[in-house]
């Protein structure tokens, strides 16, 4: 499923225009990437969390020259599902 299917699914199901469900849609992701922006996380209680997680610097193979190569430490957007969405589908 695209964004546009996601968009019409949601109109779809709340009964309202499809330009309104892209903007809730919009605002939501927005939401979500601002807050995860700031290093805080976003529940959404039975659906999952929306976290940013740090990965520790690793060694790594530049694949075409078989050089080591060091990949530096990052920070990286995570979501674990929340037991209802896990529940869902089983």
């Amino acid at each position: 499923m695209n964004k546009t299917e996601l968009v019409a699914l949601v109109a779809d199901k709340a009964e309202v225009t499809q330009a309104m469900a892209e903007k809730v849609v919009n605002s939501f992701v927005d939401v979500v990437t601002e807050t995860l922006s700031k290093d805080e996380k976003v529940v959404v209680t039975g659906f999952g969390t929306f976290e940013v997680r740090n990965r520790v610097a690793r060694r790594g193979k530049n694949p075409r020259t078989g050089e080591e190569i060091i990949v530096p430490a990052q920070k990286t957007p995570a979501f674990k599902a929340g037991k209802l969405l896990k529940d869902a589908v089983k």
